[in-house]
């Protein structure tokens, strides 16, 4: 889906490497951000069509106590098996690739530049392009695996093994770079990844 002549950049990255900060920034610099995340939260919310999916398919366990689906829980179930993981994502993508697919139609009136923030940007890059979505750049939020598993436990408060686990369950973000457009290095503080986002936000005006 091209915007006649409306740029869109897909923002990715691996877990824990500082996506969603660089897509915050992007933000605060005025720019349109369609943040993956949110809309696959929203089409798991209770009474959504996903939601009555994925209960059927994983039961009443992952709920918590007001019928929500529990994150936590579904994350420990497809984070430790493949085959689960595979099946949630099958479940979910239609409905989150159709809703970006929307609010891409809703911004692209005087829109220049179009970010679409999707965490695994990368893993779907074909299914992105069957749907329809043209992107015209991919920027990589990188910071090297030992920095990443160092962040992700303190993030979330877990062990090295399930970190790891988390981890190993996207592409290895080394072989992400191959696919970028633009390398965004987050191995530094902050006040680092401020100051190259603000040069990157100058080069692309």
């Amino acid at each position: 889906m091209k915007l006649n002549n409306t740029k869109i950049i897909g923002i990715t990255g691996g877990i824990a490497t500082g996506k969603s900060t660089v897509s915050n920034i992007i933000k605060k610099a005025g720019y349109v951000v369609i943040d993956g995340d949110t809309i696959a939260r929203e089409v798991m919310e209770k009474g959504r069509l996903a939601y009555k999916e994925v209960v059927d398919f994983f039961g009443q366990d992952i709920l918590a106590k007001d019928g929500s689906i529990d994150r936590n829980r579904l994350g420990s179930i497809i984070f430790s098996d493949p085959k689960y993981r595979e099946k949630l994502n099958r479940i979910v993508h239609p409905h989150i690739f159709h809703r970006i697919k929307e609010l891409i139609e809703e911004h692209r009136s005087g829109v220049d530049i179009l970010f679409l923030d999707i965490p695994l940007l990368i893993e779907t890059i074909d299914e992105i392009g069957e749907r329809g979505i043209q992107l015209d750049e991919i920027w990589l939020v990188y910071t090297d695996e030992s920095t990443q598993l160092e962040r992700l436990m303190k993030r979330d408060a877990i062990g090295r093994t399930e970190a790891i686990n988390k981890i190993r369950s996207q592409i290895p973000i080394e072989l992400k770079r191959k696919y970028a457009t633009r390398i965004i290095d987050n191995r530094g503080d902050l006040d680092m990844l401020n100051k190259q986002m603000n040069k990157i936000m100058d080069d692309i005006v």
